[in-house]
């Protein structure tokens, strides 16, 4: 991979994590209770959605 490419992948990724983590800061804190989350699980959750692991 080049250095351009592998920063452009970077750079979409984090983008991505981004979106996801703000799509779960929409959720309300009864969905949240229904999956058993907390608000301090988010981050962790979208890192994985994005990253895998």
């Amino acid at each position: 991979m080049t250095l351009i490419s592998n920063l452009r992948d970077r750079m979409a990724k984090n983008a991505q994590y981004r979106r996801t983590l703000t799509e779960l800061e929409t959720m309300t804190e009864a969905d949240m209770r229904d999956l058993n989350m907390s608000r301090a699980d988010l981050p962790r959750i979208a890192y994985q959605a994005v990253y895998g692991g």
